[in-house]
């Protein structure tokens, strides 16, 4: 499995998910019906939306490639998708979400991980600046705050606490994809 082809994959289906109705497949709240756990992230509300969300995918598609992330990232990306959409629970006035911002924001923080622990000097450096811009842009987003926010210049509510999530499930998949493996 491939860091590249995972986001192109969830590139794909993103796009593909606007031929269908979005209720059946976006986050409601709650885990009545399980498959939302994976749906939710490829719903996506306007055409604006979804188009920020393929550019974050090209993004850390050239990060993985440049940082040279494997396949354990890769798995890691996939272990994240529903652990973000499970974190939503955690915020009941969260009842619809949709979108792949959350898990971006654990692909984001899995190649921060993964850059930190490398041995050279100037990829940990990458790893630590990459981490610390996350950590600033999810304190700057209030996820404590309202479930959704309006942002000027967007056509969408901005749910931050999705952010937060994705990016606490980013560490904790890049941890559960090194369980009983050594190395990188």
């Amino acid at each position: 499995m491939r860091w590249g082809l995972s986001l192109a994959a969830w590139a794909l289906l993103a796009t593909l998910a606007q031929a269908l109705p979005p209720t059946p497949l976006a986050w409601q709240g709650s885990l009545a019906e399980p498959w939302r756990v994976f749906t939710a992230a490829f719903v996506h509300w306007t055409p604006w939306h979804l188009t920020m969300n393929l550019a974050g995918c090209a993004a850390l598609a050239v990060l993985g490639w440049r940082a040279a992330l494997g396949p354990r990232d890769a798995v890691a990306l996939w272990l994240a998708l529903p652990l973000t959409q499970l974190g939503l629970l955690l915020k009941p006035d969260l009842v619809s979400y949709g979108g792949l911002s959350g898990a971006l924001h654990a692909a984001t923080s899995i190649a921060a991980c993964a850059l930190l622990a490398r041995g050279a000097a100037r990829e940990r450096w990458v790893g630590a600046g990459i981490a610390l811009g996350l950590a600033v842009k999810l304190v700057l987003e209030q996820p404590w705050g309202p479930a959704l926010q309006t942002v000027q210049g967007l056509d969408f509510p901005l749910a931050p606490w999705a952010h937060l999530c994705g990016a606490g499930a980013g560490l904790l998949a890049w941890a559960g994809s090194r369980i009983g493996r050594h190395g990188t």
